[in-house]
């Protein structure tokens, strides 16, 4: 039979998962998806909790998390078109092109690196049979 512990531990793990991708990464939708995750975790753990102590609470308050779950997804959807009509990109370093005209933009994430060339490497000859030496090459031996 499966326990109230193991509910809450699988909740515990969806929200810890779900802080952790949303605090690490900076793509919005994966920001989102993560915010999504802590969400499910908390609904996972209201519902063991109303189930295991027989009271509806648990399952009412999981409806409404639901509900903002779907409002979020919502917004979520406008402010991805909006910033990657903007500037085709979802980085979320990007969320200043949205404010609102004359207010100074503030620093709060360190731009990205840039990727480092490729170093240029001499180019070797094709394996082979050796190439026969050119005049000036057989005047200077």
């Amino acid at each position: 039979m499966i326990s109230l512990e193991h509910y809450l531990a699988v909740g515990a793990a969806l929200f810890g998962i779900g802080l952790v991708g949303f605090l690490t990464r900076r793509n919005l939708i994966t920001t989102f998806l993560c915010a999504e995750m802590m969400l499910q975790g908390v609904v996972l753990n209201f519902l063991a909790f109303g189930y295991f102590h027989g009271h509806i609470g648990g399952q009412v308050f999981a409806l409404v998390i639901v509900t903002v779950a779907a409002c979020e997804a919502g917004l979520a959807l406008a402010l991805f078109l909006t910033m990657y009509r903007r500037g085709h990109s979802l980085d979320t370093g990007e969320w200043q092109s949205l404010r609102e005209e004359g207010i100074p933009a503030t620093t709060d994430t360190e731009p990205l690196p840039r990727p480092k060339p490729e170093p240029d490497y001499p180019q070797l000859t094709p394996a082979g049979a050796r190439p026969s030496p050119t005049a000036e090459e057989s005047a200077r031996v």
